[in-house]
């Protein structure tokens, strides 16, 4: 049996003493981890980065800084809820945009806001922070139905009965079972 070169002693040498490194870096040690930079919030947008189309797709997180002007100027709405709960989907286009139609299965960046019609208390909002960006196969039915066809730079109020929402099992507290849900939704990006 030949001896072994000394290339082949130092490439076993390192690869002793290398891969066992890099393994341990890749692998991680759980009390030395640093999660802290892990961002577990909806997509955030750049509001000044330039867009990549006039309408700015809501990927990339990108959109036109006109558009976001233009929902700024309006502000957080106010949310008017109806008297009873709601027994279909109501679709109120309070703004009509000019942009780009939100089409079946889009991902779109919104900024909105919702009230329980029965509490008449807001549950859940984007207002105060970065506006969200998600694709309509994964909200609620009310969702997914109410804004086809929604245009950029819109706002739409949705009145979502129970059976298009949470029905008579809300993911939130705030939600009573069976309870209609009102969304004002500012459309800022689609693709």
């Amino acid at each position: 049996m030949a001896s072994p070169t000394l290339s082949a002693v130092i490439r076993r040498t390192l690869a002793c003493l290398v891969l066992p490194a890099l393994f341990l870096a890749a692998c991680g040690d759980d009390d030395s981890q640093d999660t802290s930079s892990v961002d577990h919030t909806p997509t955030s947008v750049d509001s000044g980065a330039a867009p990549d189309t006039p309408d700015a797709p809501a990927t990339g997180g990108r959109w036109d800084p006109a558009v976001q002007a233009e929902v700024d100027a309006r502000g957080k709405p106010t949310i008017t809820v109806p008297d009873a709960p709601a027994t279909e989907l109501v679709i109120t286009d309070d703004v009509v945009g000019t942009g780009a139609e939100v089409a079946p299965d889009a991902t779109v960046t919104v900024h909105y806001a919702g009230v329980g019609q029965q509490s008449g208390e807001e549950f859940d909002t984007s207002w105060g922070g970065d506006p969200v960006t998600f694709s309509l196969n994964g909200v609620i039915p009310g969702w997914t139905q109410g804004l086809v066809g929604m245009k950029v730079g819109g706002r739409r109020t949705l009145v979502i009965p129970a059976d298009l929402a949470y029905g008579d099992s809300p993911t939130s507290p705030d939600i009573a079972p069976g309870e209609t849900l009102v969304f004002t939704i500012d459309l800022l990006g689609t693709s």
